[in-house]
């Protein structure tokens, strides 16, 4: 064990409290305490160290319902970094917030200093003992990583949160995070052995448990290390009999500090005892952490109940059959998915209005007659509805899902109105758990208050998100009063404010009511031995912020009179609404895809400002005003969004379904408006239109783009110099379709062909393709008037005046068409989803548009769903298949997973997100490193591996171009592969519906 001292200076611990609170950064002067704090920590060999408005705003919020902006973000990189930046942290007198991913709801992972971001370079795996089962890890270190590391060894660390994907070890040591295996395995703190930390005065402690003995040893060294060990075994020797009977009364009692740890019986373990502080008492520089062995197999038990108070009584009589979880969610939730996930399928569930999800573990054999039990057991409960022994580990984790996405899920409540953290995190005993379920429902009825009730109901913790109005004077009071009261109901239940977690700016000022005085003057006792400067996290657990002070939605601010051209209606065509969806759950922060698109730029990255959070939170800063203060010409947030792909992928994978999309096409329409544009924006916004002159004579351009002339071409169109420009055609698709004969004999009726201009110009065998397919399942195929774009290009360019113009020109064209009927097929994944979404927004109110949406269907979706009686030719091949970021938005893979079935295809869909190039993203200068990073994660070496008979599946042309530019293989449309077979296979009339 080892102390240094940082230096005889000490910050007034006044100024240093004051810097929690509220405009004090603005009252300390003009002198820009900002750009000073930003130039001493760059000088003092910190890392990397950020005090921009863009950065700052950033990191101004966490996922609770707070904002605090700081004064700088440091990113360290190694542990000297760490100790540096307390050093001058220290000299300044200024806080120190640690962070981890930022998600914590309670408001703990912000603050008006310093934040040290310790996710981003400071998370190795030190060690791994398989042996021993310990690992040793820098608290930025991802949970899942530190899964995966264990995995290898057949091991794992037991909590896990449902943010598992993204949250640090050290986010999870602050708060004591459990999740939903905490029945089995435990919180946080009866799974860390071991911490080495800092405390603002700069002493380093490795701690753990100690014997008298070692105590009494460590005492009589004398230094700084032996004054702290001293101070708290006084404190708890001078305390037993509270410390015995207040503190650790139930296994979710996390409010507040630790203290029970103290107690001879649990070993005077200085490591528990700081799990949950909150970083309000030293800083981890490393985690010695306890892992387990799984069971060799688990089921899930799904029991229904007629309403969730129904479910939470029967939780005591469940509880002996040796769960691994026990989790509760109310019909509210799944409404949420129903109404806001049209493409997931929303498995049918036990007719009930409330959900128990319980996880049995053990020997496979075993489990069938282990989970009959416990549906026996669950049938004597009151209220029970019926069970279910889910078998299908697919749908075991599609179930899993929405239990997971609940935090972001249950931010929109069935009717779309928002939802808010701040009562989230309540638990009481389990045998208390109905009685408080129950007075707490009728609680938010008297203040006319909702929310979606979901939690851990084996451990008594509830999480419920509540429509809070905090736009108005009379709603924040509101909101106060009701926490307040909430507070006094869970203390009388024995409870404890916060279940994992922690108390933040969200609980700390209401810690009063369910402790009294004799232990909050314990808190602070504690915080004084660790903290004295009060240095470490200001405002949290003992000389608290108000619950209701520095809220991120406040009457107090007024937004930016901002107007948009898209409608927003989901948000009341308010943008500021729009872009505060994003309620920092922090999904987009998963670095792995897991069968998502979100967010591809991160995962390469790994940086907050590429993540859709990060956007959307500069967006939000935006529209307020204050960090951001040039609104719609803000260089921050143009920057910020620079390496959105505007693939579309968060749209569909966030949980409250933020568009970064969208927001970067109207950013970008405001922000350009009367101004030059990048080069990229008339090279690649216009190909549409350039192509239509290139179709003219394009052996002469395509003789030009390959010449020495290129380079000089790709610098004036502001394309990538590592760019090959894609071939145009010899013949477009339209010449060649508007020369033939059509064949077939269409009994089946008409059907729109959309001519994209990317197949049209570039690939016209993939139209050509879709031709004879269409007639082969028995369509006389049509292609709209004249020469009809969807505006794409345009749109993704943010030149949504030009967009508007051509999408009414494209609705008014088809018109005709669809109104008799006609289904209009796409076979450009991204062309298809902007005749499905984008014109309907772009011409808000305009019938023929919302008529067109509603036509538009992928080939797949026509030939699955809507071609009775039509057999697809048996296809003997094995292929993989890279979905469209666009499609997986919009429509889905489902009908074309079923139609590659029908067909007798082996088709693997790759978990690889978006393929890097999305559109114009991948060829513009600047980009293309992160454009190639991106399908290098999985999709190009996915393609490079797989065998040389492999049909390797991509619907996209951008996609198909990355796969061509990249790798030896060649890219297949669906469209291609079904005209290939029925070349050996003729129409046949018996392919025809039977007559009626």
């Amino acid at each position: 064990m080892t102390a240094t001292a940082q230096g005889p200076q000490r910050p007034d611990a006044a100024t240093v409290r004051g810097m929690a609170r509220p405009d004090a950064a603005t009252a300390r002067g003009p002198q820009r305490l900002d750009a000073a704090v930003t130039e001493a920590l760059t000088r003092g060999d910190c890392g990397e160290v950020h005090g921009d408005a863009g950065r700052r705003a950033q990191y101004a919020a966490d996922a609770s319902n707070y904002r605090q902006v700081p004064l700088a973000v440091v990113f360290p990189r190694e542990r000297r970094h760490v100790l540096n930046t307390i050093a001058v942290c220290r000299r300044l007198g200024v806080p120190i917030t640690s962070r981890g991913a930022g998600t914590s709801t309670s408001g703990q992972a912000i603050g008006s200093g310093v934040v040290m971001d310790l996710s981003r370079y400071f998370n190795r795996l030190l060690a791994l003992d398989p042996e021993a089962g310990t690992a040793t890890v820098r608290p930025g270190i991802v949970l899942d990583d530190l899964q995966r590391a264990a995995a290898e060894h057949g091991l794992l660390f037991g909590p896990d949160p449902s943010t598992h994907s993204r949250c640090t070890l050290g986010g999870m040591i602050g708060n004591n995070a459990c999740g939903s295996h905490s029945v089995a395995w435990g919180r946080t703190a009866e799974n860390v052995l071991e911490l080495e930390v800092v405390t603002y005065r700069g002493t380093v402690l490795r701690l753990g448990e100690m014997t008298q003995g070692e105590i009494d040893a460590a005492i009589a060294v004398g230094d700084d290390r032996a004054h702290l060990i001293a101070s708290l075994h006084r404190l708890a020797e001078r305390n037993l009999a509270t410390l015995r009977t207040r503190l650790g009364r139930f296994p979710r009692q996390v409010s507040g500090y630790a203290l029970e740890h103290l107690l001879p019986e649990r070993r005077f373990n200085l490591a528990r005892a700081l799990v949950g502080s909150e970083g309000t008492l030293a800083v981890i520089l490393s985690a010695t952490v306890r892992l387990v062995s799984p069971p060799p197999a688990r089921a899930l038990v799904v029991l229904g109940y007629r309403d969730a108070c129904a479910a939470a009584d029967a939780v005591p009589g469940l509880l002996g059959h040796r769960l691994l979880a026990l989790e509760g969610l109310d019909q509210a939730l799944t409404d949420i998915v129903t109404r806001t996930e049209t493409r997931r399928t929303i498995d049918t569930l036990p007719e009930a209005r409330a959900w128990l999800f319980a996880e049995l573990g053990g020997e496979e054999e075993q489990l069938p007659r282990r989970a009959e039990e416990l549906v026996a057991a669950a049938g004597q409960t009151a209220g029970f509805t019926g069970g279910e022994i889910v078998t299908d580990p697919v749908r075991a984790r599609r179930l899993w899902r929405i239990r997971e996405d609940g935090a972001g899920l249950a931010t929109r409540l069935p009717d779309g109105s928002e939802a808010w953290p701040g009562w989230e995190d309540a638990a009481v005993p389990p045998e208390r758990l109905g009685s408080y379920l129950r007075q707490l429902t009728e609680l938010l009825a008297r203040h006319h208050l909702r929310g979606a009730v979901y939690g851990h109901f084996g451990e008594g913790c509830l999480h419920v998100r509540i429509n809070f109005d905090f736009t108005t004077e009379h709603g924040t009071a509101g909101f106060r009063a009701f926490v307040t009261e909430a507070a006094a109901l869970v203390a009388a239940h024995g409870g404890s404010l916060s279940g994992e977690h922690g108390d933040g700016q969200a609980r700390s000022e209401l810690l009063p009511l369910m402790y009294g005085p004799a232990v909050m003057a314990l808190f602070q006792q504690f915080k004084d031995v660790w903290d004295p400067d009060n240095g470490l996290n200001p405002g949290m657990i003992v000389d608290p912020l108000p619950v209701d002070g520095n809220l991120r939605v406040s009457p107090h601010r007024t937004p930016l009179p901002l107007t948009t051209v898209l409608p927003f209606h989901a948000d009341d065509g308010d943008f500021a609404k729009a872009t505060r969806r994003c309620v920092g759950v922090g999904k987009c922060r998963t670095a792995a895809p897991r069968g998502d698109v979100m967010c591809p730029s991160y995962r390469v990255t790994l940086d907050e400002k590429d993540s859709t959070r990060g956007r959307a939170r500069l967006l939000y800063e935006m529209t307020q005003g204050e960090v951001i203060t040039d609104g719609w010409r803000s260089t921050e947030v143009r920057d910020a969004l620079d390496l959105c792909l505007s693939c579309k992928g968060c749209s569909a994978d966030c949980p409250v379904g933020v568009d970064v999309a969208t927001y970067k096409s109207e950013f970008l329409h405001h922000h350009y408006r009367r101004r030059i544009r990048p080069a990229s924006h008339y090279s690649m916004g216009w190909l549409p239109l350039l192509s239509r002159v290139a179709a003219r004579m394009p052996r002469l351009v395509n003789a030009l783009t390959a010449s020495r002339l290129a380079p000089a071409i790709k610098r004036l169109g502001g394309i990538a110099a590592e760019r090959e420009v894609p071939r145009f055609a010899d013949r477009t698709f339209l010449a060649w379709f508007r020369a033939r004969t059509p064949g077939g004999d269409g009994h089946r009726g008409p059907v729109v062909l959309w001519v994209d201009s990317f197949n049209n110009h570039f690939t016209p065998d993939v139209l050509k393709a879709g031709v004879a397919v269409l007639e082969h399942a028995g369509y006389r195929v049509h292609v709209p008037p004249g020469t009809q774009c969807c505006g794409l290009t345009w749109i993704t360019t943010g030149q949504l005046g030009i967009a508007r113009r051509i999408a009414r020109r494209t609705a008014t064209a088809l018109a005709p068409a669809v109104r008799a009927g006609m289904p209009v097929v796409g076979l450009e994944p991204s062309c298809t989803a902007a005749l499905k979404t984008d014109l309907p927004e772009l011409l808000d109110g305009d019938t023929d548009a919302r008529a067109l949406a509603r036509s538009t269907l992928t080939l797949a979706e026509l030939l699955v769903h809507h071609t009775v009686g039509w057999r697809p030719p048996h296809i003997d091949t094995r292929s993989i298949s890279q979905t469209h970021c666009h499609q997986h938005a919009t429509s889905g893979f489902s009908a074309d997973s079923a139609l590659l079935d029908a067909m007798g295809v082996d088709n693997s869909v790759l978990n690889s997100g978006c393929c890097g190039l999305a559109g114009n993203f991948g060829f513009e200068r600047g980009h293309y490193d992160v454009s190639v990073a991106a399908g290098e994660q999985i999709l190009l070496p996915a393609v490079r591996a797989a065998a040389p008979d492999t049909v390797v599946l991509a619907d996209g042309f951008s996609c198909r171009t990355q796969i061509t530019q990249r790798t030896d293989r060649a890219g297949t449309h669906l469209a291609e592969l079904i005209a290939r077979a029925l070349r050996h296979q003729p129409f046949s009339s018996a392919d025809k519906e039977p007559a009626p």
